[in-house]
């Protein structure tokens, strides 16, 4: 469920103390040394690094919100009901057919380990930690989890209830019905990044069935398109047997839901969501860009927005923060092309009392930066900017596994990761300037008020 849950298991704190210290190679040294094969149908890429006994595991595979709705799931028959995705992960460690949950969780505990899933747009996310020694209990569950969830009734209730809480819980978040409402002004019916409102998820919950749920996991999951990245102190061989014997038999899955592409707004946009007695409004303002990641204008742009609203040193930062005092927070970013076509906006937070003074000065900045384009010392001082924190990314084993599996799942070869500080490099300015102008239009933005504001919508003048 898109922003909806959140299930991170703790971990003890001598792993995460490993974690952070750990030593890694320079990001131009590491496709060399991944193991990349295909075991029981699954793509598995290992990294073996420095760091000793500490194992990290990220995988995905298409299970999410998107392959809920017959409309986007590849043609198969489904039950129409978009929570049946994120109800059939939180079913997963609720116990097997081989264990109960209570059995699973003292196996965990008991050797300091982590796993953790959940379900989002597209993807069912996986998620581990261990000591070497006791990475195969951990794929063993895993595993176990994937295939044999038990799927019991009484289960099944308590985790409909926890969702619906859940939801009451986001309802109040300014942060969370901004970002829904933008989702389904830009983004049209079908399209995997279009949120779904709170009462459509309150009345899907209500609705879904265990049949359903059942029906979902027989028809969705399976090693087709699954992931699975290992990082740290690897024993090869032993890891490859034992994913070969825990997923020995397992058949199925699907790919990623295909969506229409989002079109620019003909006509700028105004939309309020009226939250009383909130201290501050939440302000998202954008428009769909029709480009994927591995897209070739999508380096440039996201460089071009990087510049107007990332970090300290951004204009937005500089101007509406700084300079005037409209803000504490306000960023711009490229966000949700992964999968599917994505999105430019800007995210702000303002008191109700400042909302229009810093409406203007956000707005009046983002003309400016549209209609004169970036300077060659912003982009140079922005290479650097990205270069590093990308090498800093990779500095945990972590970092590492996140950024091999988002690299496959935007469908980009491992070698990126060794080409990307090149590839940020070799950027010129009439690149960036050039993608700002085709993909950016402060003429036509889709704005999305949520907090103290009056409840009413319409274009803006």
């Amino acid at each position: 469920m898109n922003c909806i849950l959140n299930r991170r298991l703790s971990r003890s704190l001598s792993l995460a103390a490993l974690l952070l210290a750990a030593p890694f190679a320079h990001a131009t040294d590491i496709v060399k040394h991944v193991v990349r094969t295909n075991i029981a149908g699954i793509d598995v890429i290992l990294y073996p690094t420095s760091l000793k006994d500490v194992v990290t595991v990220v995988g995905s595979l298409p299970a999410g919100d998107a392959l809920a709705v017959s409309s986007s799931a590849n043609g198969n028959p489904a039950a129409d009901n978009v929570a049946l995705a994120t109800l059939t992960a939180v079913m997963l460690d609720k116990g097997t057919t081989t264990k109960d949950k209570f059995a699973i969780a003292n196996a965990l505990d008991h050797v300091g380990a982590q796993l953790s899933l959940g379900a989002d747009s597209q993807t069912l996310n996986i998620q581990a930690r261990s000591l070497k020694a006791d990475l195969p209990l951990v794929l063993n569950i895993l595993a176990d989890e994937l295939r044999r969830p038990a799927f019991t009734a009484e289960e099944f209730a308590k985790v409909k209830i926890e969702l619906s809480g859940n939801l009451k819980q986001r309802a109040e978040s300014t942060e969370y019905r901004a970002d829904e409402a933008f989702s389904r002004a830009i983004f049209p019916a079908g399209h995997p990044n279009r949120g779904t409102s709170l009462e459509d998820w309150h009345s899907a919950i209500d609705h879904a069935t265990l049949d359903q749920v059942k029906q979902f996991h027989r028809r969705i999951y399976g090693p087709s398109h699954m992931v699975l990245v290992l990082v740290g102190d690897l024993d090869i061989p032993k890891i490859q047997a034992e994913l070969k014997k825990d997923f020995a038999g397992w058949t199925g899955g699907v790919t990623y839901a295909q969506s229409p592409k989002a079109a620019v707004a003909a006509a700028p946009v105004e939309l309020k969501v009226s939250m009383p007695g909130k201290t501050s409004v939440t302000v998202l303002a954008g428009q769909s860009t029709g480009l994927r990641y591995h897209d070739s204008d999508s380096l440039p742009l996201r460089m071009g927005v990087a510049i107007l609203g990332r970090g300290f040193t951004s204009r937005l930062m500089g101007t509406v923060r700084d300079k005037e005092g409209l803000t504490y927070h306000i960023t711009a970013a490229v966000a949700d092309d992964t999968f599917d076509d994505g999105d430019w906006n800007i995210n702000a937070s303002f008191a109700p009392t400042l909302l229009a003074k810093g409406l203007a000065s956000t707005q009046r900045e983002l003309q400016k930066w549209w209609q004169d384009g970036v300077t060659a010392e912003e982009l140079k001082a922005r290479k650097t900017d990205l270069i590093g924190s990308f090498q800093v990314s990779l500095a945990t084993s972590g970092g590492i596994a996140a950024t091999m599996l988002r690299t496959v799942q935007r469908g980009l070869p491992l070698s990126w990761i060794d080409e990307y500080p090149q590839s940020v490099d070799a950027i010129t300015l009439a690149q960036v300037n050039g993608a700002i102008k085709r993909y950016v239009d402060p003429q036509k933005l889709i704005i999305i008020k949520a907090g103290s504001v009056d409840a009413q919508a319409g274009p803006h003048s």
